[in-house]
């Protein structure tokens, strides 16, 4: 079983590729949702829930699994993964989709933005340090999907 975490700033289309990846029959898990992660004070942000991640990972159903998150404690985890990809778009990409898109709210507000641009700034560089392989995101969905999948099935 492959276990595969897609990582990337807001906007960069995590979400859509997951669905995706559903879609075609991929085991897929969304950490932005509840009961994956919680607030952390003390890391001022969204962490994963440990114990319920760790659980996940040891799982072996034989199916390839896609994780998708991007929290400040998820390098506990990269041991666990047989990759870590990150998707990518430049700032005003990831804006435009973060302006338009209906499915959250988050990115629409002037702080909010903001923020995204420091992050990408502060944390975009070390998650390109840290990942396996890089997907730029301004490519179709489609061409972003037969990379993650090639990379499912073992592929470079």
């Amino acid at each position: 079983m492959r276990r595969i975490l897609v990582t990337g700033m807001s906007g960069a289309g995590k979400s859509s590729a997951l669905a995706e990846l559903a879609k075609r029959g991929f085991r897929v898990v969304e950490t932005d949702e509840t009961p994956w992660s919680e607030w952390s004070e003390a890391e001022g942000g969204y962490v994963w829930r440990e114990d319920l991640v760790a659980e996940l990972l040891s799982r072996d159903d034989g199916t390839t699994l896609f994780v998708a998150g991007t929290v400040s404690n998820q390098g506990r985890f990269y041991p666990r993964f047989d990759a870590i990809v990150l998707l990518s778009a430049p700032v005003d990409v990831l804006l435009r989709r973060l302006e338009t898109r209906m499915t959250n709210d988050y990115g629409k507000a002037a702080n909010e933005r903001a923020l995204i641009v420091d992050d990408v700034a502060a944390f975009e560089p070390l998650l390109r340090a840290s990942c396996t392989h890089e997907i730029d995101t301004t490519q179709p969905i489609d061409d972003v999907v037969v990379r993650l999948v090639e990379l499912a099935t073992g592929g470079r």
